[in-house]
C-alpha cells in the first residue's frame, strides 16, 4: 500500500509528535503549579481570616488602612483616634451584618 520509505518518515514524525506532546504536558503541569500557588495562598489567608474573631477584624481593618496610608502618603500626619471613632462604629456594624449573613 505505502512504500517503506514513506512509512519510515511517518513513523519518525509520529515519534517526534509524541515527544512534543509529552514536553507540552510537562510544561502545562509546571504552569498549572505556578498559577495555582497564589490561589493556594489566598485560600490559606481566607481560612485564617475566618478564624479571627469579629472584634479583631473590626480593629484590623482601620489599622491596615492606616498602614497602607502611611506607605502611600508618609508625609501626612494621621489622626488615628479620630478616624477610629468616626469609622469604627460603621465598620463594626458592617462586619456584624456580614457575619450574620454568612452564618445563614
Amino acid at each position: 500500500m505505502y512504500p517503506q520509505r514513506q512509512l519510515t518518515v511517518l513513523a519518525d514524525r509520529k515519534v517526534a509528535l509524541r515527544q512534543s506532546i509529552a514536553r507540552r504536558r510537562v510544561q502545562c503541569a509546571a504552569d498549572v503549579l505556578r498559577v495555582t500557588k497564589p490561589l493556594a495562598w489566598l485560600d490559606r489567608a481566607q481560612t485564617l481570616w475566618e478564624r479571627i474573631p469579629l472584634l479583631a477584624k473590626v480593629a484590623a481593618i482601620p489599622l491596615g488602612l492606616l498602614a497602607i496610608k502611611r506607605v502611600i502618603f508618609p508625609q501626612r500626619k494621621i489622626k488615628i483616634f479620630g478616624s477610629l471613632l468616626r469609622w469604627g462604629v460603621d465598620i463594626f456594624g458592617v462586619m456584624q451584618s456580614i457575619n450574620a449573613t454568612s452564618k445563614e
